[in-house]
């Protein structure tokens, strides 16, 4: 068995894990934490699990302000977008009464506002794609 091929000792991994802590920074953790979240936010808007998003946006909001320049901008655009699709999905949403919240009925609704909706939900679902923060 050649050395590459054997299982490190746990000794072994414990050196390893130390010397991978060493390098990491706090900076980084907060960053990849924020993106995380903006991520899973914008999943859980797709999945029309609107709690659990608006928990993801204002853990990643609660971020903000610890996060170096340039990442703190790129993370408050991506969270601009997920509010604004958040926003669009309570406005959506039916209340118990069958209407939507928000909004008041739309009597004669046509076909083609309907498939503008359709399209605009469309076009949200593409702006949630995951988001990776610059430099990580």
């Amino acid at each position: 068995m050649t050395e590459e091929q054997r299982q490190p000792s746990e000794e072994e991994l414990r050196r390893r894990l130390e010397e991978e802590l060493k390098k990491l920074r706090v900076e980084d953790v907060l960053v990849q934490s924020a993106a995380s979240l903006t991520n899973l936010a914008g999943q859980k808007l797709q999945d029309k699990d609107l709690e659990q998003a608006r928990l993801g946006i204002d853990g990643a909001r609660a971020l903000l302000p610890l996060l170096p320049g340039d990442a703190q901008k790129a993370v408050q655009n991506a969270l601009a977008q997920l509010q604004m699709m958040y926003a669009r999905e309570v406005g959506a949403r039916p209340s118990a009464g069958g209407q939507q919240e928000g909004r008041p009925p739309q009597p004669g609704a046509s076909q083609a506002d309907a498939e503008t909706a359709r399209e605009e939900a469309e076009r949200a679902k593409a702006r949630a794609k995951l988001w990776t923060p610059p430099g990580v």
